[in-house]
């Protein structure tokens, strides 16, 4: 029998109002998603352990689709199910779905409700933003229940708008320019120094050189201490010093440290930037895709710098072409930040995209199921570097 072949589907990252992931949202990337997209999807070995311990938010359009076969590959604890509410009005439906949550399933219902359709006693509610529709008022959020997911939100007025009428949990592009605001004094410096270090481990400088300006800032010393002996990262032995650090991990993985503590939180009582993961997942899934195509250490280390500086953009108040000025690249690296040229910068574009499509797929010269690996593997990555950053 031939191997079925794998769906593309939309996988975005859920974070609550305190900017943590809690959930990765799935939903078709074309159409709605059909029992042979649910099977193929969660026939993937270890899908759950990988995305653990975040939850699985699955958007259908009817619980029809919840075959016996299919639900037995689902656990109930960390998977989602959210319904269209008008799938309701269909004959049986609501029984269905009343059954399932007896069985431990959690149910989201999607858009409005039809009316004299009963609701499910316990359920949360998701709502589109970007559909034209109206949101909800806080009145007809369940209290009592949820998770209340808000999707498809996609600047920081949206945000809050959502946030004032109840939603919890919420998706979108948001996170893009949701950062808190830049104080241009002290976090402005950190983030000076770190690329002042990038630029001198990209110039093999002396490791006095390194530490001298490491020292200039405790808070710096702090977080990348902390991110190397995280569990993320762990080499067996505490590390207790930056020259310790280069000695026992190494420039190259230093230099990702350093990397992504430029995305690190502000203050250590602030809330996590939501652009750390998002970073970190460009970049995982740009090296592991370099990585399947045979490339050595240092086109991966290409590969994952160019992901996780892709946003660099959204954190300094400044354009692209002023933060590459300032550190030495290679051409092909500068040419898929500035401009998405080249095979890195299609696979930047693909790697920006929530949303995948064959055309986007082909340029980039991967196919689907390398994609749905590459962006697995990296969701497992970001996941534990949030964690512990």
């Amino acid at each position: 029998m031939a191997p079925t072949p794998t769906p593309l589907v939309e996988v975005c990252p859920v974070a609550n109002a305190h900017n943590e992931w809690v959930a990765l949202l799935v939903r078709g990337a074309s159409e709605a998603i059909d029992g042979a997209t649910l099977q193929a999807l969660f026939s993937t070995p270890d899908l759950l352990d990988a995305v653990a311990p975040l939850d699985c938010i699955v958007v259908l359009d009817s619980p029809a689709v919840l075959t016996p076969s299919i639900l037995a590959l689902l656990t109930p604890h960390r998977v989602l199910l959210a319904v269209r509410a008008r799938a309701l009005a269909e004959e049986g439906a609501a029984r269905r779905v009343s059954d399932l949550q007896r069985d431990g399933f959690r149910f989201l219902l999607d858009g409005a409700a039809v009316s004299g359709v009963a609701l499910p006693a316990s359920h949360g509610v998701a709502h589109d933003y970007s559909a034209p529709v109206p949101v909800p008022v806080q009145a007809s959020l369940p209290p009592l229940s949820g998770p209340h997911l808000a999707y498809g939100v996609d600047s920081a007025a949206s945000f809050q708008a959502c946030a004032n009428v109840g939603f919890d949990w919420f998706s979108g592009d948001y996170a893009l320019t949701h950062l808190p605001p830049q104080s241009g004094g002290e976090d402005c410096s950190t983030r000076k120094r770190l690329l002042t270090l990038l630029a001198l481990l990209a110039r093999d400088a002396d490791v006095h050189d390194l530490e001298h300006q490491l020292k200039q800032d405790p808070a710096l010393s702090y977080h990348l201490l902390k991110l190397v002996n995280s569990a993320a990262f762990t080499c067996g032995v505490e590390i207790s010093s930056f020259a310790q650090a280069i000695g026992r991990i190494g420039r190259r993985q230093l230099q990702r440290w350093l990397q992504l503590l430029l995305y690190a939180r502000q203050h250590p009582d602030g809330p996590p930037n939501l652009l750390l993961p998002l970073a970190a997942l460009r970049g995982a899934t740009l090296e592991a895709l370099c990585k399947r195509d045979g490339g050595d250490r240092d086109a991966q280390d290409m590969a994952f710098m160019a992901g996780v500086f892709s946003l660099l953009d959204r954190l300094f108040p400044m354009p692209m072409a002023a933060i590459v000025a300032g550190l030495p690249l290679p051409r092909h690296v500068e040419a898929a930040l500035l401009r998405r040229e080249g095979l890195l910068g299609q696979r930047l574009r693909l790697a920006a995209c929530g949303r995948p499509d064959p055309a986007l797929l082909d340029a980039a010269r991967v196919e689907a199921g390398d994609w749905w690996h590459a962006r697995l593997h990296a969701y497992h990555w970001a996941i534990q570097v949030a964690r512990n950053v």
